[in-house]
C-alpha cells in the first residue's frame, strides 16, 4: 500500500500577540476544521487530502491545544470561538465553512453565532451541544482537584484516552499514542483543557444553559448544517444525534455503522464524500 503523501509544514500566525499553529492545503473556497478537547490539526490530516482537490483547506490548533499559545485569559467556548475569529482576521478571510468535531463543534457553532453571515455552512461529527451524557472521564475533570490529578500525562492515560475515541483499534497506533502523550505534556495544555471542561460541564454532564443558547441560535440562524456521527461512540453516545435532529430540524444527518468519535478518521472518505456535495451546494445559503 503506497503511503500518502506528506503534507505541507504547519504555519504559525500571530493572534493576540500569541501564536496559532495551522495547516493549510489546497485552494478554492476556504474551510477552517476544528478539533476535540485536548486535540490537535493532525486529527484533520486525511480530510486534508480529500478535500483539498476542491477548498483551500485549513486545521487550526485551538488556543491552548496543539502547538497553539494558551490564552492570557480563562479558555471557555466563547474564548476560543473569539480566538477562532481572530484567526481568521488574521489569515484575511471574510467567509467560511466550517466543520467540528466534539468540542470543535461546539466552537464553530459558536463561531457562527459570533460573527453571523461570516460562517456559510457548518459540518458538526459527534459534536458537543447536544445532549447532558458524556463519558465519565470527562465529568471529572470538570471538578478542579480531580482534573488536575487525572490530566497528569502518562503513557498509560494516553493509550487508555485514545482506545475510547476509536471503534477499530488499528487506529489507536504508538504514533497516536506519543503523540498524546506530547500533547498533554505541552506547558498550558493542561490548564486549557481543565478550564474548558469547567466551562462546558459538571460532575453531572454538560451543562444545559449553553447547549440551550447556542443550538437555538444556530437553529434561527438558518445557516446549513450537517450533522455526523458515530453509533458506537463511548464520548458522547449517538443518542446525541436524535437530540441534534430535535433542535436543528432543518439539518441534514448521516449516522456511521461501527465508528466510534472520531468519523474523520475511521470513516475518511465517507466523511469527505458526504462534506464536499454539501458545501457545494450553494441552493441552502442564506
Amino acid at each position: 500500500m503506497t503511503a500518502p503523501a506528506p503534507l505541507p509544514t504547519e504555519a504559525t500566525a500571530t493572534v493576540g500577540g500569541r501564536r496559532a499553529n495551522y495547516r493549510e492545503t489546497g485552494s478554492g473556497s476556504p474551510v477552517l476544521l476544528l478539533h476535540g478537547i485536548g486535540r490537535s490539526l493532525h486529527d484533520w490530516d486525511d480530510q486534508h487530502r480529500l478535500l483539498s482537490s476542491e477548498h483551500r483547506v485549513i486545521s487550526l490548533d485551538l488556543a491552548g491545544f496543539g502547538d497553539s499559545d494558551p490564552l492570557p485569559r480563562t479558555h471557555t467556548l466563547d474564548s476560543l470561538a473569539a480566538f477562532c475569529s481572530a484567526f481568521l482576521d488574521a489569515l484575511g478571510i471574510d467567509s467560511v465553512d466550517v466543520v467540528g468535531n466534539s468540542l470543535g463543534g461546539a466552537v464553530a457553532m459558536a463561531l457562527a453565532v459570533r460573527d453571523p453571515g461570516r460562517v456559510r455552512h457548518l459540518v458538526l461529527i459527534n459534536s458537543a451541544g447536544f445532549g447532558s451524557t458524556v463519558t465519565s472521564a470527562l465529568r471529572a475533570i470538570a471538578v478542579p482537584v480531580v482534573g488536575r490529578v487525572l490530566l497528569r500525562p502518562s503513557e498509560k492515560t494516553a493509550r487508555q484516552t485514545e482506545r475510547a475515541l476509536f471503534r477499530d483499534r488499528s487506529f489507536v497506533s504508538e504514533e497516536r499514542i506519543a503523540r498524546s502523550l506530547r500533547r498533554g505534556s505541552r506547558r498550558g495544555a493542561m490548564r486549557a483543557f481543565r478550564e474548558v471542561a469547567h466551562d462546558l460541564g459538571t460532575i453531572r454532564g454538560i451543562r444545559p444553559a449553553w447547549r440551550a443558547r447556542l443550538t437555538s441560535a444556530v437553529a434561527a440562524s438558518r445557516t446549513p448544517v450537517l450533522v455526523l456521527w458515530g453509533d458506537r461512540d463511548l464520548i458522547l453516545p449517538a443518542e446525541h444525534l436524535r437530540e441534534a435532529q430535535r433542535l436543528l430540524p432543518d439539518a441534514t444527518t448521516h449516522l456511521f455503522a461501527e465508528t466510534g468519535h472520531m468519523p474523520h478518521l475511521e470513516r475518511a472518505d465517507e466523511v469527505a464524500a458526504l462534506i464536499l456535495p454539501f458545501l457545494a451546494d450553494r441552493a441552502g445559503d442564506r
